[in-house]
């Protein structure tokens, strides 16, 4: 992988395999959780499994076809 220039920050690029492997799309958030010389270790942070994880605790009901639409939720 090679570190770009963005903007004021720095980017890499991830490769189609580790995408795949990790189930990632645009948008997903990701948390280093571990960093050593060399090496990094990501995760991949679900909150929609925590979201509907937290709706179950006050027995909110979800309907099983229900999609979480992040630009729904954010329209203005």
């Amino acid at each position: 992988m090679i570190v770009s220039k963005w903007g004021n920050s720095l980017a890499v690029r991830l490769p189609k395999q580790l995408i795949k492997d990790l189930k990632l799309s645009e948008g997903d958030d990701l948390a280093i959780v571990k960093a050593t010389s060399g090496q990094l270790h990501v995760m991949n942070q679900d909150h929609k499994a925590k979201f509907l994880a937290e709706m179950a605790k006050f027995h909110w009901p979800v309907d099983s076809h229900w999609k979480f639409d992040r630009d729904e939720a954010n329209a203005r």
